[in-house]
């Protein structure tokens, strides 16, 4: 369990438990000294409110201070010239699509393509304070298809995509991987859907709906 998992589900059961005892006990809050009782329990379930919701709402999303960055984009890569990309491969352009699910302490890549997916581990996201630009990076490991594996085995790979403001619909970024290849990422916000399940459905939605 990752560290936001761990926080909204500590919190969410220390809330509950402890709503639930008063309730047992019945601790009424007949009079105003008993609405402090209930105060860790609303401490908890705002926690969870925060980590999930509130913390990009207008106003909060200002002091927080972190962009929100969840949603699909499309992403076109653009391997180096000196990747070792073994024969029968594609040396781009090519257009992938990446779908960011993301909380206040947590977020989640994963990649599309026509020939496999790669999802993240180690995400993090780095904001300077007053910067109005931030740092997305996470390692990930990549899956492709069966039918692809003979020419491009599973790997691993690293990512790092530069954001700037608290709603941004544009980024660049670059990877690496360990097969030796490298390159440049060009986003652009498609929606803030994070339902998709394969490339095929993303892009047909990319087709019906293309971004701005």
């Amino acid at each position: 369990m990752n560290t936001a998992s761990t926080i909204r589900t500590g919190a969410t059961i220390a809330a509950t438990l402890y709503t639930v005892v008063l309730l047992v006990l019945g601790l009424y809050p007949s009079e105003f000294r008993y609405l402090f009782a209930y105060i860790p329990a609303v401490v908890g379930y705002g926690v969870l409110v925060f980590d999930k919701w509130a913390w990009h709402w207008p106003v909060i999303h200002r002091l927080t201070g972190q962009p929100w960055v969840t949603g699909t984009w499309r992403v076109t890569l653009r391997p180096s010239p000196d990747s070792h990309i073994p024969e029968g491969g594609n040396r781009g352009p090519i257009t992938t699509y990446m779908t960011i699910e993301q909380t206040f302490w947590s977020v989640h890549a994963t990649l599309r393509t026509k020939e496999s997916t790669s999802r993240s581990s180690n995400a993090t996201i780095g904001a300077p304070e007053n910067s109005g630009t931030a740092e997305i990076g996470f390692l990930y490991d990549n899956t492709p298809r069966v039918e692809h594996q003979h020419r491009s085995p599973r790997h691993e790979g690293a990512c790092r995509i530069a954001v700037t403001g608290l709603k941004p619909t544009a980024a660049t970024g670059h990877y690496y991987t360990s097969r030796f290849t490298a390159g440049d990422m060009d986003f652009t916000l498609l929606n803030r859907s994070t339902g998709y399940g394969t490339f095929a459905e993303v892009q047909a939605a990319d087709l019906d709906h293309p971004a701005s």
